[in-house]
């Protein structure tokens, strides 16, 4: 009898399918940064900070709606192995088995929770300060909750193939739809509709396409030992997940009830400036690390304290030079891609900067638990960091202004998030103190990496566009230099100038 060995069970083959995996995915997701970025400067000149703010407030209920919507579907479906007792390490049987149960509850959250949303619109827009019109955009915003309702469980399962490559593609055509009519809209003059509008449809493309790439019979059906098993991880993972909704958008209903729209416009503008890495990094690494992570938990070793531990000291020495000349480079940043209007964003960005660095760290180390099964120490590490953070929010807004709000937001990430993932790790069996120890030197690289920019911009103060350039590569530079020890750069340059030769040969 002939045994098929997947690819997977073959030496390296997780580390191969994962790195293909994350390959698409950065490939896929800076691609769509780079021209989501490009949309974004188009539309700050072509809307008001009004504009930005009413869209803010309708965007922060749809993203909490969006995503508790599922209630932990897609990840559960993503490291779905089977019933308990169940022998079959098929990939297609487990998945067949799972599917039809698991569409039932996504389609059925999915409608309760807009039905929810349509109902609730009207006080909600009120609760953040917004007009008439905050109702309308809540509730044309937040169908997207029914299209992830639809596409759930597919999504799921290009997830679980790592076939990044597909919704790579789908994701990049929902962004080409979204992108034109915005701007479109824009044009014609239909203020925050422009990018709502833009949004759903361009949801719904990438829906349609990520039915067809799945290939996955849609059925429904309802098993309740399945009910159970999902229900048993998602629920965790979906109260941690509608947590993590209120830390990302609780400061857009805070600054909006207390400073007004056009205040809020320019924090929007920040904070969005902010999440570029979060954007890029972060949602390139969550399409890949809970697949990975939970196959590395399956083996029942060290792998996957070992797996979290390299790739912490990874993105540690990635987010450091970023978060740090983003912070002395806000000021030409800002004047330069979106123009003199939006100046007053360079100071709440300076300090959102901090934030951005915790959050690409808890949101890895958040996901790595997720995948390794581990749901419930995600929900309270959200929790306490939203019971810490929501009144010292709006404590900071009253009294700094959204200066204070994004103070506030780095305070406690810093002082409460982090250490509480630290906490959740080692419960898992993951021992920080390599990570902490290794981080000494990047931290280090980090402050030569902000005085070198410093210097530069002091020293020429030309334009803000020659300061941009010449300060960045001037800071990143100087990073390179102290972060990374000489050895390492020359290893790096001799297995890339081998790599070259063979290419050319």
């Amino acid at each position: 009898m002939t045994t098929t060995v997947t690819e997977e069970e073959q030496p390296g083959g997780l580390r191969r399918l994962a790195g293909r995996g994350l390959s698409w995915s950065l490939l896929g997701t800076v691609g769509t940064k780079i021209a989501s970025f490009g949309v974004g400067l188009i539309l700050a000149r072509l809307l008001t900070p009004a504009d930005f703010g009413g869209f803010a407030v309708a965007s922060a209920v749809a993203f909490f709606a969006t995503h508790i919507s599922d209630m932990g579907i897609i990840a559960g479906v993503v490291q779905w192995r089977g019933l308990k007792g169940d022998p079959t390490r098929d990939e297609r049987a487990q998945l067949l088995q799972v599917a039809p149960t698991a569409t039932s509850l996504a389609l059925l959250f999915s409608v309760a929770i807009y039905g929810a949303v349509w109902i609730g619109a009207p006080a909600l827009g009120s609760l953040a300060g917004g007009d008439v019109d905050a109702a309308n955009l809540i509730r044309l915003l937040s169908l997207a909750v029914l299209i992830d309702g639809l596409t759930a469980v597919r999504a799921a399962a290009l997830m679980r193939r790592f076939q990044q490559d597909k919704l790579t593609k789908a994701n990049f055509a929902g962004f080409v739809a979204s992108a034109v009519l915005s701007i479109a809209l824009a044009l014609a003059g239909a203020g925050a509709y422009a990018f709502a509008v833009g949004q759903v449809v361009g949801a719904a493309v990438t829906g349609l396409m990520v039915m067809a790439y799945a290939k996955v019979t849609y059925s429904i059906g309802f098993d309740r030992k399945i009910v159970g098993a999902l229900m048993k991880f998602g629920l965790p993972l979906t109260a941690s997940m509608g947590v993590e909704a209120v830390v990302t958008n609780a400061d857009y209903i805070i600054v909006g009830r207390y400073l007004g729209g056009v205040a809020l416009g320019y924090y929007l503008l920040a904070f969005n400036i902010s999440g570029w890495a979060q954007g890029i990094v972060g949602s390139a690494i969550r399409y890949v690390s809970i697949a990975a992570f939970s196959r590395l938990a399956g083996r029942g070793d060290d792998s996957f304290a070992r797996g979290v531990q390299k790739s912490l000291k990874l993105l540690i020495l990635g987010i450091i030079p970023i978060c740090v000349l983003m912070a002395v480079l806000a000021p030409q940043l800002v004047r330069v891609l979106y123009g003199p209007k939006w100046l007053p964003a360079v100071i709440v960005l300076q300090f959102l900067t901090v934030l951005t660095g915790v959050r690409l760290v808890t949101s890895f180390a958040l996901d790595s638990l997720a995948g390794a099964g581990i749901s419930r120490s995600a929900l309270w590490v959200n929790l306490g960091w939203t019971v810490a953070l929501v009144p010292t929010l709006i404590i900071a807004t009253q009294i700094g202004g959204t200066r204070g709000t994004a103070i506030a937001h780095g305070v406690v990430s810093l002082l409460v998030a982090l250490p509480l993932c630290g906490i959740a790790l080692r419960k898992a069996g993951v021992h920080l103190w390599p990570v902490i120890r290794s981080a000494g030197r990047p931290l280090l690289a980090g402050v030569v990496a902000g005085f070198a920019a410093h210097f530069v911009v002091t020293l020429t103060g030309l334009h803000p566009a020659f300061d941009l350039v010449a300060a960045g590569a001037a800071g990143a530079a100087s990073y390179i230099a102290v972060a990374i020890a000489p050895s390492t750069l020359l290893r790096w340059a001799n297995r890339l100038s081998r790599k070259t030769a063979d290419a050319l040969t």
